[in-house]
């Protein structure tokens, strides 16, 4: 062997490590494009990259929804980690309303990371079609979209205020609410993206739009907790805006191994500030929200908690 191969050998075998690092890849199941949780994951991808100097990838997949990214957590290999409200992992876990007759052991499996920001209850309507409150709905096209928890819950709070029968469904998907709205093919639409949602964004700078508020008792009946819209977040939006929220968290599973669920963690609340500068949703994030996670937390990411001085329950542990 000459010099010179005896060279290129020990120079590839340096590099090695490196590129064993940088081939950590990792799926992210978000949400549907054109939602703010699919815009998160993206500055998440975006954050991990950074943050570990390329060592980890994340790769975002479009998702129908939190019920799709938890099924999908029984068969996913051990390099994927996804979003849901606690409470579904509850019902996955307990084969309970969508999971029943679906269990599986795997569910057992699922351990929490970190927050991101609450889902938020946004009810839009055509600031032109007169509605300024939910009675006001009666007679209307509405798009509440399909197979995601926004439709389920838009659809949850239409009869629980009566308007189950009396508004039309609009049979299509919420990623065209926009253009939907702007041409009158409805009259208004339900997401659950964390505000400032894109497609709220988007509907309120071209068609101009109304953001109906719930009273207390109707946030009773819903059984979520109240939440406000300050005043401004959207163009023409000059008063608060009272909703209903639900918390959200990323999930893995106990097949992803300690160091990467610690590095995924330590990576996420290091690089939030940064996120934070230019997407106005981090800022929310803190700590503080960990204990909305009912279940275990992580070996992992419980290791970066410990370090950082973030007391657990002994439920999360």
């Amino acid at each position: 062997m000459t010099f010179w191969s005896k060279f290129a050998l020990v120079g590839l075998a340096a590099l090695l490590p490196q590129m064993a690092a940088a081939e950590t890849r990792i799926t992210y199941k978000a949400a549907k494009t054109g939602s703010s949780y699919y815009q998160m994951a993206v500055q998440i991808a975006e954050a991990v990259k950074a943050g570990t100097d390329g060592e980890v990838i994340v790769t975002v997949e479009e998702s129908q929804g939190s019920v799709q990214n938890v099924m999908e957590a029984a068969v996913r290999p051990g390099n994927y980690f996804f979003t849901s409200p606690p409470a579904l992992i509850g019902l996955a876990q307990g084969g309970k309303a969508m999971f029943k007759d679906k269990g599986n052991p795997k569910f057992d499996e699922i351990r929490a990371l970190f927050p991101i920001p609450s889902l938020t209850m946004h009810f839009v309507m055509r600031s032109d079609s007169g509605v300024t409150d939910f009675p006001g709905m009666a007679g209307k096209t509405i798009l509440i979209g399909k197979g995601s928890f926004g439709a389920r819950e838009g659809a949850k709070y239409l009869e629980l205020f009566g308007l189950t029968d009396k508004v039309k469904l609009a049979d299509a998907e919420l990623s065209n609410a926009g253009p939907a709205l702007k041409n009158g093919q409805i009259d208004g639409f339900v997401t659950s993206g964390s505000y400032p949602a894109p497609n709220v964004i988007e509907a309120a700078a071209g068609t101009g739009i109304t953001l109906l508020s719930l009273s207390d008792e109707q946030i009773a009946k819903t059984k979520r907790t109240k939440l406000v819209i300050p005043a401004g977040t959207y163009a023409g939006q000059d008063a608060p805006v009272t909703t209903t929220s639900l918390p959200v968290i990323a999930y893995t599973t106990t097949a992803m191994d300690d160091d990467t669920a610690y590095l995924i963690t330590r990576t996420f609340w290091e690089e939030k500030a940064k996120m934070a500068d230019t997407a106005p949703w981090w800022k929310g994030v803190t700590t503080e929200m960990l204990a909305n996670i009912s279940g275990k937390i992580h070996p992992g990411a419980a290791r970066y908690y410990a370090e950082a001085g973030v007391a657990l329950t002994d439920a999360q542990k």
